[in-house]
C-alpha cells in the first residue's frame, strides 16, 4: 500500500510573464484521493521546474518568444474500485516545436495504491506476448497509413523500415515501455475489458505521428496478470446495443 501523504491542494495554475506562460488544470474530484493527488501534483511540478530551468539558462536577448507549459489532467473513470486520470499537454522550451507531455494514472482506492506496469503482471516474462501483440497492431496501422499515402515503392519501403525500427525499440518487452495505460471499462459493471497502452510521440513513431495507442483485450491479459488484479478484469464480451428498429415502410407508393 501507498502511505497516505499530507493533503495536497490541487489548484489550477495560470502564470504569465514576458518570458514564459504556464497553464495547469486539475480535475476537482482528484482531491478526494490524497496519494493520487500527490502524484499528479508532483508530475506537474517536475514539468514546471523543467520550464523554469530552461528560462533561467536561456539568454533573454536570444529568446524571441515566450516558453510555455500547458498541462491538463482529466478524470477518465471514477468508481469505488478504480480511478483513472489522463495527463496531456506540451512544453515549448525553444527548438523547432513543442514537446508533448503525457501520463496515465490508475488508482485503486480500496487497495490504496497505484496500478503500475512494474507490478501488473505475475511474471515479467509476460511482457513478451503483450509486446508481440502491440507491435503487430502498430505495424499493421503503419502499413495502412503508408498505403493511404500512396508513396513510391522505394520511399514506402524506407518509411516502413525506419518507423518499424522505432516501433520495435519502443515496445521492448519490459514495464518501462508500457508504463502509461488507461482502462477500457465495461459499461455495466465497470470492470476492465481492455487496457489501452499509450505511447507519446518519438516512442513508436516520429513527432508528426502524434500519440499512438493500442488496446490489449482482457482475455489476453488475464493469464498474465498478478493474481491480486484479476478480479478487476473481465473476459466477458461487452453488451451488444439493441438494434434500432427500422421505421415502418411508407404506405405511399415510391416512384422508381
Amino acid at each position: 500500500q501507498t502511505p497516505t501523504p499530507p493533503p495536497v491542494e490541487l489548484k489550477d495554475v495560470i502564470e504569465t510573464d514576458p518570458r514564459y506562460i504556464v497553464g495547469i488544470s486539475y480535475p476537482p474530484a482528484a482531491t478526494k484521493y490524497p496519494a493520487l493527488a500527490s502524484e499528479l501534483h508532483r508530475f506537474a511540478e517536475v514539468a514546471r521546474q523543467d520550464l523554469m530551468k530552461a528560462v533561467a539558462e536561456t539568454d533573454p536577448k536570444k529568446q524571441t518568444i515566450p516558453y510555455d507549459l500547458t498541462l491538463n489532467f482529466a478524470m477518465l473513470a471514477e468508481s469505488p474500485q478504480m480511478v483513472a486520470v489522463a495527463a496531456d499537454g506540451n512544453s515549448f522550451l525553444g527548438g523547432a516545436h513543442s514537446v508533448p507531455i503525457i501520463a496515465r494514472y490508475v488508482w485503486l482506492p480500496q487497495a490504496n495504491k497505484m496500478l503500475r506496469a512494474d507490478t501488473l503482471l505475475a511474471d515479467p516474462a509476460g511482457w513478451g506476448p503483450i509486446s508481440d501483440y502491440v507491435r503487430e497492431q502498430l505495424h499493421a496501422a503503419l502499413s495502412q497509413r503508408i498505403d493511404a499515402d500512396e508513396l513510391p515503392p522505394e520511399e514506402r519501403a524506407e518509411t516502413i523500415r525506419a518507423i518499424g525500427k522505432l516501433i520495435d525499440t519502443g515496445t521492448e518487452p519490459k514495464p518501462l515501455s508500457f508504463r502509461w495505460f488507461e482502462p477500457v471499462l465495461m459499461p455495466d459493471d465497470g470492470k476492465i475489458m481492455a487496457l489501452r497502452f499509450v505511447f507519446p510521440p518519438y516512442q513508436v513513431g516520429p513527432y508528426v505521428d502524434g500519440t499512438r495507442s493500442v488496446e490489449v483485450p482482457a482475455a489476453m491479459l488475464m493469464p498474465l496478470l498478478a493474481p491480486e488484479y484479476r478480479p478487476l478484469f473481465t473476459t466477458e464480451p461487452p453488451p451488444v446495443s439493441a438494434p434500432v428498429a427500422a421505421p415502418p415502410e411508407s404506405a405511399t407508393p415510391q416512384l422508381e
